[in-house]
């Protein structure tokens, strides 16, 4: 059994289809179905079923498939301990963010980090605050940037910013002439909100519940999963959403969204690693970099 054999039946696998795990590994059809016919013929186990023009994993496929990402997870690991003897000449940061930080703030600081550092290739997912840190807990990425907070012990957590939030409403809305009175104009006000898990909706409950609000007695006329949705529905007057300044600034200025006056507490943007992962010099320089003023 080789690395090469076990990359190329994870690609099938998660891909469930031949051709398509091929393209992904740039290798040919007849070679990859090659590789998975070797790793069945030798362990006399049929990793996959044939379903019309698809396959699918057997069980025993399904328990290989664990352990194979697992031994892909620690050759990559060993890989990155060899490339950072090279120092910042070359090597590899994977990225995971939550949506209002991948998408509005973190671009900026991707590129000064690669101005300062060509040599090291740079990845970005994003998804909401649960999913970054269950990446960066299961070795996907090596650092997560979240605006909500994270309560894993396997996980270094550290503040790097702040962030700003806003009560907005289309300008029509009533709140946009006149501020509510918290807490009944809030129970009793349409919503619109991130889904849960995202740092977003955590601040807003969080606030809701300090007001003696309870989010699960909230009107919501729209639960959506991403900022721009968000925004979206209550430029068309859908409700009333707590948002992120950044996400909301154009918006504002063109005057499609107003401002409620009313204070919010500001929320911090959390960098996330793993305690008992190798950390890489590509690593330090980031966070090296999340320590210095913006301004």
């Amino acid at each position: 059994m080789t690395l090469e054999q076990l990359r190329i039946f994870v690609a099938v696998a998660e891909q469930e289809h031949v051709t398509r795990g091929a393209r992904d590994l740039n290798l040919t059809q007849s070679a990859t179905s090659a590789a998975i016919a070797a790793l069945e013929a030798r362990y006399a186990t049929r990793l996959f079923d044939r379903v019309g023009r698809r396959i699918v994993l057997t069980e025993a496929g399904r328990l290989f498939l664990v352990e194979a990402r697992a031994v892909l997870a620690r050759a990559g690991a060993a890989e990155t301990v060899l490339a950072d003897l090279a120092g910042l000449r070359r090597g590899s940061l994977a990225l995971a963010a939550s949506q209002t930080v991948g998408n509005y703030w973190l671009p900026r600081l991707i590129h000064r980090y690669r101005i300062r550092h060509p040599g090291i290739a740079v990845t970005l997912s994003i998804g909401n605050t649960t999913t970054v840190a269950a990446m960066v807990r299961e070795g996907e990425a090596h650092v997560g940037i979240v605006e909500g907070e994270v309560d894993d012990a396997a996980l270094a957590v550290d503040a790097v910013a702040e962030d700003r939030l806003v009560l907005v409403v289309a300008p029509d809305h009533p709140w946009a002439a006149r501020a509510p009175e918290p807490p009944d104009a809030f129970a009793t006000a349409r919503w619109v909100l991130r889904e849960r898990g995202s740092g977003t909706r955590a601040v807003l409950e969080a606030v809701l519940r300090a007001l003696a609000v309870r989010p699960d007695t909230l009107d919501i006329a729209l639960e959506l999963p991403s900022n721009e949705a968000v925004r979206a529905a209550v430029e068309a007057g859908a409700g009333a959403t707590v948002i992120s300044e950044l996400v909301v600034a154009s918006s504002l200025k063109a005057g499609t969204l107003a401002a409620v006056d009313i204070a919010l507490p500001q929320r911090r943007f959390f960098a996330l690693r793993h305690k008992e992962r190798y950390r890489t010099q590509a690593e330090r320089e980031l966070y090296r970099l999340l320590g210095e003023p913006t301004g």
